[in-house]
C-alpha cells in the first residue's frame, strides 16, 4: 500500500543509504555495475570469508528465505536454488521475484558470485523460495489480507533448517505467532529483522520481536550500529547491513549501490549460522544460536543484551576457524530459556540489562565494539570489530518510503 493508506494495510519494502567507512581497507567503488559488484562487499574480507570457505561453504544446509520471490536464473544463483513455495495465490509462483529483494537475500545467502554478481556468505547452501506479498503487491491485487503466517509455516513444513524473514509489520497477530512457535516445534531456527526506523518511531517490528525468534540489527563498517536500525527491546545479534548492494528491481539488470539495512543483515546472519550448523550437522537450532551469541564481538558483560546490538556483532569465524563457543543445552532456548518442545510463556522479549549503544552522533555510538579477547590479539584486529545488525530496510530509486506502522521487506 502506498504511505496515505491506513497503517493496517501497509507494507513496503525499506531502504535508507548509509554513508559509512567500516574500516579504509575495504571500501568499494561507487558505480552501479555488477562487475564491481562483489568489491563492495566488504564484510566478506573483515569476517574472514575466505578462510571459513576453506573450512565450510554451508553444505548440508537448506535455507528457507521468506520474500518476495527468488529469482534462480540469475548467474549467481543459477544450482542454488530448489523448490519452494508461493502463498500470494497470485498468479506466477515463488520464482516469480516481483521486487527483486528476495533474489538479493538469496544471494547474500548462497550466492555463487558468478557473473560478477554478489557472493554469498555461505555459497553451499541450498535456497528454499518462500514468495508472499508486499505493499506493491497487495495493492496491485486490491487485497489487503496478509500472508506471512502461511510463508512461516510453509517454511517450517520445508526442508529448510534455518528461515531467513527480511520483512516486518507493526502488529503482532496471534496466528502469525503461533505459525513461529510452530517452526520453532520443527527444530527451526527463525531469523528476522528487527526494522529500519530506529531514528524515527522505532516501533517493534514483527515476527522479530516475538520470543521465539532471532532479532537481527543492522551495523556498518566501523562496527557500529547502523543509525536507523531499531531498537525496542528487539534486538538479540547485530550483522553487517550498511554500504550493501541489491538488485535494483526486478529486471534483474544490474545491482544498484544503497543499504542493505536489517533485511541485508538478516541474510547474513543466517548464512553465519547455516556455516556453523553445516560444520556441526548434529547440533539443534538452540546449539547453533548458543554459539552465535557466545561467540558475537562485545565490550560488555557476557549474557547481558545491548539495547542496540543485542549479545553483540555476529562472528560465525570465531567457531568455524578457532572452534570457540558453547553450545549449551541443546534442548533449551537461549531466546526464552524455555524448552523447544512447549509453548513459550510470554509474547515479548526478555527485558535483559542493556549496554546500550546509540544509534548515530553519540559518544558511545561513535566507537567500534570489539571482543575483549580480540583487542589483544594483533592477528584479529579486523575481527573484533565485525558484523552488525539487521534492519528490515530496502532504498528503491535512491529513496527509501515512509514507514507508518505496517509491513515491509526487510
Amino acid at each position: 500500500m502506498t504511505a496515505g493508506m491506513g497503517r493496517a494495510q501497509k507494507r513496503v519494502l525499506g531502504g535508507l543509504a548509509v554513508a559509512a567507512s567500516w574500516s579504509v581497507l575495504f571500501v568499494g567503488g561507487a558505480q552501479p555495475a555488477a562487475a564491481d559488484t562483489q568489491s563492495k562487499q566488504w564484510y566478506l574480507s573483515a569476517m574472514q570469508a575466505e578462510d571459513m570457505w576453506k573450512v565450510t561453504t554451508g553444505e548440508g544446509i537448506k535455507v528457507a528465505v521468506i520474500d518476495t520471490g527468488v529469482n534462480p536464473s540469475t548467474p549467481s544463483l543459477r544450482g542454488q536454488v530448489v523448490k519452494g513455495v508461493d502463498v500470494t495465490g497470485a498468479p506466477g509462483d515463488e520464482t516469480d521475484d516481483y521486487r527483486g529483494h528476495g533474489t538479493t537475500m538469496a544471494e547474500l545467502i548462497a550466492g555463487t558470485g558468478k557473473g560478477g554478481g554478489l557472493k554469498g556468505l555461505a555459497p553451499g547452501v541450498e535456497i528454499i523460495p518462500v514468495r508472499m506479498s508486499d505493499v506493491g503487491f497487495m495493492t496491485k491485487r486490491n487485497t489487503v489480507i496478509g500472508d506471512i503466517k502461511k510463508a512461516i509455516r510453509a517454511a517450517a513444513d520445508s526442508d529448510a533448517q534455518i528461515i531467513s524473514v527480511s520483512m516486518a509489520d507493526d502488529f503482532s497477530q496471534r496466528e502469525e505467532h503461533e505459525a513461529v512457535k510452530y517452526a520453532e516445534s520443527k527444530g527451526k531456527l527463525v531469523i528476522a529483522g528487527v526494522g529500519n526506523e530506529g531514528n524515527k518511531e522505532n516501533w517493534k517490528q514483527y515476527p522479530a520481536s516475538y520470543p521465539e525468534v532471532v532479532g537481527v540489527a543492522s551495523a556498518d563498517r566501523q562496527g557500529k550500529v547502523s543509525y536507523y536500525s531499531q531498537h525496542s527491546g528487539s534486538v538479540d545479534v547485530a550483522s553487517p547491513g550498511s554500504d550493501i548492494p541489491k538488485w535494483c528491481d526486478s529486471t534483474f539488470q544490474s545491482y544498484c549501490d544503497g543499504d542493505g539495512g536489517t533485511s541485508a543483515a538478516t541474510a547474513i546472519a543466517s548464512a553465519s549460522a547455516a556455516l556453523i550448523w553445516s560444520l556441526h550437522p548434529d547440533w539443534t537450532a538452540n546449539q547453533v544460536l548458543n554459539v552465535l551469541f557466545d561467540t558475537a564481538s562485545r565490550d560488555w558483560k557476557d549474557g547481558e543484551r545491548s539495547e542496540y546490538l543485542g549479545h553483540g556483532l555476529i562472528r560465525p569465524s570465531m567457531n568455524v576457524l578457532k572452534g570457540k563457543g558453547d553450545p549449551g543445552d541443546p534442548d533449551i532456548s537461549p531466546l526464552t530459556k524455555e524448552r523447544t518442545t512447549g509453548p513459550a510463556d510470554s509474547s515479548q522479549k526478555p527485558e535483559d540489562s542493556a549496554s546500550p549503544q546509540p544509534a548515530k552522533n553519540g559518544a558511545e555510538g561513535d566507537k567500534p565494539v570489539a571482543a575483549e579477547e580480540e583487542k589483544s590479539s594483533g592477528d584479529e584486529s579486523q575481527l573484533g570489530l565485525i558484523l552488525g545488525a539487521a534492519a528490515v530496510v530496502v532504498v528503491l530509486g535512491g529513496v527509501a518510503y515512509a514507514v507508518v506502522r505496517r509491513r515491509k521487506a526487510a
